[in-house]
């Protein structure tokens, strides 16, 4: 929880960094209410999460108490029955009184077990004795854990009412946006759709494109496949199945960056009724970034998408990563690039706005990337 809180914070602060350095006369309304409702998503996560927590600590302070409790119970009787037995042993120190006790026994294997008796009887005083200091030990350790896990808790608590000053802030900010956005929602709404469908018309040359690449990688080796699967060599398994083995652990395709849109159909934030879809993912990052293999592979296809800057496909057995929206590339088809390489350098936008659009495909398939890459 604590992991996912700091995760939180880190995105917050990367948000704040490239809205502030992004900043662009030319932004329009859509862009600045995008990123105002990115900081508030955000930000509810993190209240959400800092809540959590600190209802955690409550559970475990209550836990805690319980026990300290139930050791002072044990502690005062431990302390009483050892009192009780200093008193008793206290009475019968002397060496004369033990000696009758063994002389008075009637034979042999009572002497013998009286002896045994008195040893085990100083063994337990000592066992008492040590069980008294650990528990206290015990006692001071858990006042101390409490101790911290209530300035903890105090911290969580002071943490959250900033947030929720913060995010009442962004909220007041997004209504003043939106205000402004209904004044000519119309327009807005033409703009959505115009984006949306040139964003289909990429999509559908990137899905063309692998179509193309498969069918011309199944010819060269041999096969008359369909144009919807690779057919693979023992290396190409091989390294579809390690790249297989990494869902969930891939490295994010920039070095840094914000989630900005994720795949599939999505409500829009600002316009009601209004829907946008998307096979990949945006990241929004700094500008002149790089955008970086997630894996090792082979450059398999540099295109230079009609209307839009250019996608770098990399593939990795029968499976394809598509680096899209890039001013510069730094590979050649056939180059053989490792987990990390850069691969060009990602454009940025007329609103100042730097974003890589990343597609993941295995064989023909679309696949959702948030599942592949780590954290995400």
């Amino acid at each position: 929880m604590e992991s996912k809180r700091q995760n939180l914070l880190k995105e917050i602060r990367e948000i704040n960094h490239l809205i502030k350095n992004n900043k662009a006369e030319s932004a329009s309304l859509l862009s600045k209410i995008d990123d105002v409702n990115l900081k508030i998503r955000v930000r509810r996560n993190l209240i959400q999460i800092t809540n959590q927590q600190a209802n955690l600590l409550t559970r475990e302070i209550n836990s805690n108490k319980k026990n300290i409790e139930n050791l002072e119970t044990e502690l005062d009787l431990l302390k009483k029955n050892y009192a009780d037995m200093v008193v008793r042993s206290y009475k019968s120190k002397s060496k004369q009184s033990k000696l009758m006790f063994l002389l008075s026994s009637e034979n042999f294997l009572q002497a013998y077990k009286r002896y045994n008796y008195m040893k085990q009887y100083k063994s337990f005083q000592k066992k008492q004795a040590d069980s008294i200091v650990s528990k206290t030990e015990q006692l001071h350790a858990l006042n101390a854990t409490l101790q911290i896990q209530k300035q903890n808790k105090e911290a969580l608590i002071a943490e959250n009412r900033t947030a929720q000053v913060a995010l009442q802030k962004e909220k007041n900010q997004q209504q003043l946006l939106v205000k402004d956005l209904k004044k000519d929602e119309a327009k807005y709404r033409k703009s959505i759709a115009k984006k949306q469908k040139e964003s289909d018309r990429i999509e559908a040359q990137i899905e063309k494109m692998i179509r193309d690449a498969i069918a011309k990688a199944n010819k060269k080796s041999g096969t008359k496949k369909s144009i919807k699967t690779f057919t693979l060599t023992a290396e190409a398994k091989a390294l579809a199945k390690n790249f297989s083995n990494n869902k969930g652990k891939l490295p994010w395709p920039t070095k840094r960056g914000v989630l900005t849109k994720k795949p599939g159909k999505q409500r829009h934030s600002a316009v009601k009724g209004v829907y946008t879809t998307s096979k990949g993912i945006e990241i929004t990052t700094s500008k002149d970034s790089d955008a970086r293999a997630v894996f090792n592979g082979e450059v398999f296809v540099i295109q230079k998408v009609k209307g839009a800057n250019k996608a770098v496909y990399i593939r990795h057995g029968n499976y394809i990563t598509v680096y899209h929206n890039l001013k510069e590339i730094y590979v050649k088809k056939g180059d053989i690039v490792q987990t990390k390489d850069p691969v060009g350098k990602i454009a940025t936008n007329s609103e100042n706005k730097t974003i890589l659009k990343f597609y993941l495909f295995k064989d023909s398939a679309n696949q959702n990337p948030t599942h592949w890459i780590y954290k995400m």
